[in-house]
């Protein structure tokens, strides 16, 4: 748990922004239940693991490690995790900070020694991964989420369509509870906002997302190093990813899909290597109104990644084949061919 203090600067960092729009999408008797849930958490020292969703990006992390940092400061005994082993993250959120909390997901206690279950940024239980085990197991769980769902799963839940990312989400809690803004929980909740708003360029970035950002800058974000950290720096091997991947693209001019696949030895070829980045860069084609990314799984599986450029809801897609997301990004897990899986995308893109 970090211990960073409040940054300081020649200005005062702004309170709370106004309401945010999409505030009227959820039930205000529910934001009270939820934060007389977390305050209690804290104020009774109990246990709280806070899950992310599998393959987790700057949202999902930031999200639960800010939590974690909060929570954790306020008096819960939190303990962030990703329901997958081994958990591989992406270099940069591997520097957010608390990330050296994070407890694998075996290493859990049990369920009945856990007072409260947070998932974030899971837009279904299926990807919660193995922690899903715990909401099974009857642990009261809260739903922390910006994605329109397919399965509602949680004892309470907030779930705001409209936000632009699930950051947005916690730091309305986090308000509500009165908990500080520190430099580190700052941090952890530009990361998530920066990443899944496409650097503030994507539809669903509003004013609400603006002025977060202004608030997160002002308690001390580096943002210049998180910029670089996040947009601007790959390792030789991630290049080599990247270029297997152009090199198997592939187009399907009858639903306008742009797709590839990395195979296990694609990855065994590269000891680090990243493969975020791909599916933005297949976005990019000028006849792609969709792209299509898949990466093997260490169970064999594949863990597929949709993008859409605004006409089709690639979020029903992945709904469809098991996953979750929104309208412009979402994901899912197969199992089969690379080929047999693209063919399943492509059925169900004639009928968007």
């Amino acid at each position: 748990m970090s211990d960073a203090a409040p940054a300081t600067s020649s200005a005062a960092a702004p309170g709370p922004s106004p309401a945010p729009s999409w505030r009227a999408q959820l039930d205000e008797t529910t934001i009270d239940a939820v934060v007389d849930r977390l305050a209690s958490a804290c104020r009774e020292h109990r246990t709280v693991v806070i899950a992310g969703h599998v393959s987790p990006d700057g949202d999902a992390l930031g999200s639960a490690l800010a939590l974690h940092l909060a929570l954790g400061a306020a008096g819960a005994r939190t303990l962030p995790t990703i329901g997958e082993e081994p958990l591989e993250l992406e270099p940069a959120l591997a520097l957010l900070p608390g990330v050296e909390a994070l407890v694998p997901a075996s290493d859990l206690p049990p369920a009945s020694e856990v007072g409260l279950l947070i998932a974030v940024d899971a837009a279904g239980p299926g990807r919660l991964g193995t922690v899903a085990g715990h909401l099974d197991a009857g642990v009261p769980t809260i739903v922390l989420d910006h994605h329109e769902r397919s399965v509602a799963f949680g004892e309470l839940s907030l779930v705001a369509p409209g936000a632009a990312a699930t950051v947005q989400v916690v730091a309305l809690l986090l308000d509500e509870l009165d908990l500080p803004l520190t430099r580190d929980i700052a941090t952890c909740l530009y990361v998530g906002l920066v990443t899944d708003t496409g650097r503030f360029s994507y539809e669903a970035t509003g004013p609400d997302a603006h002025l977060l950002g202004a608030r997160l800058l002002a308690a001390g974000v580096d943002q210049a190093t998180w910029s670089q950290r996040l947009f601007e720096t790959r390792r030789l091997g991630d290049l080599t990813l990247l270029a297997r991947g152009l090199g198997r693209a592939g187009f399907v001019p009858e639903v306008a899909l742009v797709h590839t696949h990395l195979s296990p030895e694609d990855l065994d070829l590269v000891a680090e290597g990243s493969t975020e980045g791909l599916i933005d860069l297949l976005r990019t084609a000028d006849v792609a109104e969709v792209a299509l990314t898949l990466r093997p799984a260490p169970d064999g599986s594949w863990r597929g990644s949709l993008r859409s450029r605004g006409r089709v809801d690639v979020g029903r897609v992945a709904a469809a084949l098991g996953g979750g997301g929104h309208r412009l990004a979402a994901g899912f897990d197969a199992s089969g061919t690379a080929d047999a899986v693209v063919e399943q995308v492509v059925a169900l893109l004639r009928e968007a």
